[in-house]
This record gives C-alpha cells, sequence and structure tokens, in this order.
C-alpha cells in the first residue's frame, strides 16, 4: 500500500511539472506611439494696450518735460519719454525695402522709429529698441499709385474756399464752389480718404478742422495745427493753444 502510494505521488509530481512547462508566453504585440507635438505658446496680449477708439493708434506719442514717449488710448504712459523724437508706429518703406533681408521686419507697422542722442531706434510696442539705423541698410521706397486729390484750396479776394478741380469751371458763379472763399487760410490734409478730407481752417485767427461740406470737426479754438502725416499716420491732430506746446488731439477733440 505504501508503494502504491508513493507511486501515485511521484505521478502527479510530473503532471504537475509538465503543465507548468506547457505554459506559453503570450506574444507582444508593437504598439506604434504617437509622438504629441507641442503647440506654440500664444502670446498673450497685453493689458495696457487698450482699445477704447478702433480707428487710433494703440500707441500715441506724447511730449513729457521735453522728450517723447508713448500714452496708451487712456493716456497712461506705456513708453517712459525719453526721446528727441518719436513718431507713430508705422511702416518704414526704406527698411520694408532693405538689401538686408533681417533688417526687413522691423520696417513693418509693429514698429515706430524714435530717436535719442541723434541715434535713430525702431521700438517695439514694449518700448524695447530692436533696431539701430544704418544706412546700409536703407533701401528704396516703392511707391503705389498716386492718389490724385479731388478738392483743393482756392483763394478769392484774399479769402480762402475749397472747389471740386474736376467741376470747377467759373470764379464767378458760387455754386462752383464746393466752400465758398470765406476762410483766412485752408490747407487740405493727406489722408487716405480723398473723398472726404480733413482740412485745417484759419478763422478769427484761430485753427481748427472742417470737412468739404463746411462742418466743423474741431472747434477754432486752437493758435496753431501742424500741416504734417499726422492725420494720415494715426489720425489724429497737432495742436497747440500757446503756441509752444504740441500735443495730439482725435477727430472727436479729446486731448492725448
Amino acid at each position: 500500500m505504501k508503494n502504491i502510494l508513493n507511486f501515485f505521488c511521484v505521478l502527479m509530481s510530473i503532471f504537475v511539472f509538465s503543465q507548468t512547462k506547457s505554459v506559453k508566453k503570450l506574444p507582444v504585440k508593437n504598439v506604434t506611439k504617437t509622438i504629441v507635438k507641442k503647440q506654440p505658446v500664444a502670446a498673450k496680449p497685453n493689458p495696457d494696450l487698450v482699445v477704447i477708439h478702433q480707428d487710433l493708434p494703440v500707441l500715441i506719442p506724447k511730449k513729457e518735460n521735453g522728450k517723447f514717449g508713448y500714452v496708451n488710448q487712456n493716456g497712461k504712459f506705456i513708453i517712459k519719454p525719453e526721446y528727441h523724437i518719436a513718431v507713430f508706429f508705422y511702416e518704414d518703406c526704406n527698411l520694408l525695402n532693405s538689401p538686408n533681408q533681417k533688417a526687413r521686419k522691423f520696417g513693418t507697422e509693429e514698429y515706430a522709429t524714435v530717436e535719442k542722442d541723434l541715434i535713430s531706434y525702431r521700438v517695439d510696442k514694449t518700448g524695447k529698441r530692436v533696431y539701430q539705423f544704418k544706412d546700409s541698410d536703407l533701401g528704396k521706397c516703392k511707391f503705389g499709385d498716386y492718389k490724385q486729390q479731388v478738392y483743393q484750396a482756392y483763394v478769392l479776394n484774399g479769402f480762402y474756399g475749397i472747389i471740386e478741380k474736376a467741376k470747377f469751371v467759373n470764379a464767378a458763379d458760387y455754386r462752383d464752389y464746393k466752400i465758398y472763399p470765406q476762410y483766412q487760410y485752408l490747407y487740405i490734409m493727406e489722408g487716405d480718404d480723398i473723398e472726404n478730407p480733413m482740412i485745417v481752417a484759419s478763422h478769427n485767427d484761430r485753427f481748427g478742422v472742417i470737412d468739404v461740406n463746411n462742418k466743423v470737426i474741431i472747434p477754432f479754438e486752437y493758435s496753431n495745427i501742424k500741416r504734417n502725416f499726422s492725420w494720415k499716420l494715426g489720425r489724429m491732430f497737432e495742436v497747440t493753444k500757446d503756441g509752444k506746446n504740441y500735443y495730439y488731439i482725435d477727430a472727436r477733440n479729446k486731448t492725448y
């Protein structure tokens, strides 16, 4: 009986051992790894560059204590006043057409030209000087088709009016005038809208701005309004009341 029991024990051991040997390993499947590309982080908008009026620049040149910097549309200085010259953020065609390809990007409207200690720079909207002008980098401007002005100033008996050049025939007929001569001075500002230009006018020794329908845009309260590119570049006027201190106003006569 003992021998039979031993025999069965040996037999069971062989059976169990053979089962463990017969277990097969499952094949490992090749799993293709998906590479997730990191998306570029979008630049966060500068909360200081507030937009109250869509027609105005987000940064406006302003003079304080004899130096120019830039304020936002709320009048807060974003770029501190430290420059002798500061103009609107606008394209520089000489840099856009530069023979130096690396310099061309600084000619876009994302930058402005400033001058300090007789050195000219382009600055970005944080005030960082990103480029110093070099004569060798300046290319030739490529001018597009010139827009012929529709209107022009006309002087009659010492007074200024406005005529539409294509329709004006008889100076003696008041109906031929867009604005009959009645002002001490008129100057049509350079701008993109030639059908409705802004016109610097002088009346009773004070300056204001009118349109071609003789509507007063800026009241006659200034001692001078500069006839420059401020309207074309920034849709603003550079004015003074004392003949010395100039500053910018918009078409709503708001001061900056």
